[in-house]
């Protein structure tokens, strides 16, 4: 059993934020897996489904994008899950719009999502597939920009190109193919030049 973590923040207001490009993420692979419906469980949203034959608990944390920890920390309490199974979908703004990087471990970057999981789990080995947002070029605009909506041009140009590669290509995260993945993925989204 593996527990896929889709960061973001819960407002509706907010479900374009670059900063909710990993709920964005997790929305189509359970959409595109056949998930369960979601519901309400350990502080965030719970969805259930098979991804290349092995059982994946999908979670959409409910506690604002600070206090992530809290609620995987209850799920893979509760599925008494090993470190080692847990990947997190987050936006990077130190990646390109677009580009995929996969890895386990690590620092949190200054992304406070991270920084919350690290703390609530005591260790910070578990997978994160990063999702390129781009850098807004200072950082005093990074706030800003997270926080800001996607662009029609990028949902259009690359955006959904990127969610749909991710979501057919998962089962290559599952088989614990991270490099076969992020090409896959990288090939299947061509950003114009």
């Amino acid at each position: 059993m593996l527990l896929w973590v889709g960061l973001g923040n819960p407002e509706p207001g907010m479900v374009l934020n670059r900063h909710n490009i990993g709920f964005m993420a997790l929305d189509v692979i359970a959409e595109t897996h056949r998930f369960s419906a979601w519901r309400r469980r350990f502080r965030g949203l719970v969805s259930e489904g098979v991804v290349g034959g092995e059982r994946v608990i999908g979670l959409k944390p409910l506690t604002y994008m600070n206090l992530s920890g809290e609620s995987v920390q209850a799920a893979a309490h509760f599925y008494k899950l090993p470190v080692a199974a847990i990947t997190v979908f987050h936006d990077d703004i130190d990646l390109v719009p677009g580009k995929v990087r996969v890895k386990q471990g690590g620092g949190a970057a200054g992304h406070n999502g991270l920084r919350s999981i690290d703390r609530a789990l005591g260790e910070s080995g578990y997978w994160r597939v990063r999702l390129g947002v781009g850098h807004p070029g200072e950082k005093e605009r990074v706030l800003g920009h997270v926080l800001g909506d996607f662009s029609r041009a990028d949902r259009e140009e690359w955006l959904e190109g990127l969610l749909g590669a991710i979501s057919r290509e998962a089962p290559l995260l599952v088989a614990g193919r991270a490099e076969e993945f992020m090409s896959k993925v990288a090939l299947a989204v061509q950003r114009p030049a």
